[in-house]
C-alpha cells in the first residue's frame, strides 16, 4: 500500500475514503517513513533494541541474548543502530579492549513503540492465526 492510498475495500465491496495514516509533500519523500521501516524491519535490529532496552551490555552478552544472530550480522546490526542514533558504543582502553553498547535517548524513546507492537501483536496472535488458517484453506 503506497503512503497516499486511502481507500479501503470493505468484505461487502463497498469502498471508503479515509483519511491517509502519513502526509507527506510529495509520494517520492516518504517524510523519512521508509528508512525508518528498513532499519526496524531487518530481522534482528528490533531483537537487539529489545536487549539493549534492559540495560548496558558487552557485545557478547548481546550475541548469546539474541539466538541465531552471527558475530557479522550483530556487527553491522550495531554498526547501522549506532550511525541512526539509537546506540552508542563505549570502548575502554583496556587488554583486550571492552565494548559496550547501550541505547541512546533516542533508542529508549523506540521501545515504548516496540513495546506496543508486541502488545498488539500478543493480542492479535490467535486472530491472524485463525485468518491464516482460513485463507489457507480457501486457497
Amino acid at each position: 500500500m503506497s503512503v497516499g492510498h486511502t481507500e479501503v475495500t470493505t468484505p461487502e465491496g463497498r469502498r471508503v475514503i479515509t483519511d491517509p495514516v502519513i502526509s507527506c509533500e510529495t509520494p517520492q519523500d516518504e517524510c523519512g517513513v521508509r528508512d525508518v521501516l528498513d532499519r526496524l524491519g531487518d530481522k534482528w535490529s528490533v531483537y537487539v533494541v529489545v536487549e539493549l532496552a534492559a540495560g548496558v551490555k558487552r557485545f557478547r552478552q548481546l550475541q548469546r541474548a539474541v539466538p541465531g544472530i552471527s558475530q557479522r550480522m550483530l556487527t553491522l546490526t550495531l554498526r547501522r543502530l549506532e550511525r541512526d542514533g539509537l546506540v552508542d558504543r563505549t570502548v575502554y582502553p583496556t587488554v583486550p579492549a571492552q565494548v559496550e553498547y547501550e541505547l541512546t535517548a533516542m533508542g529508549h524513546s523506540l521501545t515504548h513503540l516496540v513495546k506496543a507492537l508486541a502488545d498488539w501483536s500478543i493480542g492479535h496472535r490467535d486472530a491472524i492465526a485463525q485468518a491464516r488458517r482460513d485463507w489457507d484453506a480457501a486457497q
